[in-house]
């Protein structure tokens, strides 16, 4: 059996559909997680979809994704801001990296539009709100192949 996508998300995105709508859109996680699921599932593939809002349990988790996944999309929320642990754990895999996020960073607070995940990730999808977790998985799934 294929190894699956991971989808790892970070601090807040419990309260999505109701944490500022008017920028994260409508959506809630579960309706995220469905996307994703269905997206795979085009590719023949599963995802392990996970949410913390604590630091130490994501880089557990992307630890984790090094030897069970085939690909890696992961939406850090602030953490990819501020995070250089978070960074250090992604460099460690050597499985496709996706970063994800509901919300174009380029137009948001300038201190937003830097992350330490893009430094580790394959490319970024950002702005599509929870289009940009198909289009993430999509990207995940066709760079998992490629590197089979």
């Amino acid at each position: 059996m294929a190894k699956p996508i991971y989808v790892l998300n970070g601090p807040n995105l419990n309260m999505l559909g109701q944490r500022e709508p008017e920028i994260y859109g409508s959506a809630t996680l579960q309706d995220v997680q469905r996307l994703c699921e269905a997206r795979a599932a085009v590719f023949g593939l599963e995802v392990v979809f996970r949410q913390t809002n604590r630091e130490g349990e994501l880089v557990d988790w992307v630890q984790e994704a090094r030897a069970k996944a085939a690909a890696l999309v992961i939406n850090p929320a602030g953490y990819g801001h501020t995070s250089v642990a978070l960074l250090d754990a992604l460099k460690l895999l050597s499985i496709p990296i996706v970063e994800c996020h509901l919300s174009n960073l380029a137009t948001r607070e300038e201190f937003r539009r830097t992350t330490y995940v893009s430094l580790a990730a394959k490319g970024l999808v950002s702005g599509f709100g929870a289009m940009s977790y198909e289009l993430a998985i999509e990207a995940a799934a066709r760079l998992a192949k490629a590197q089979a």
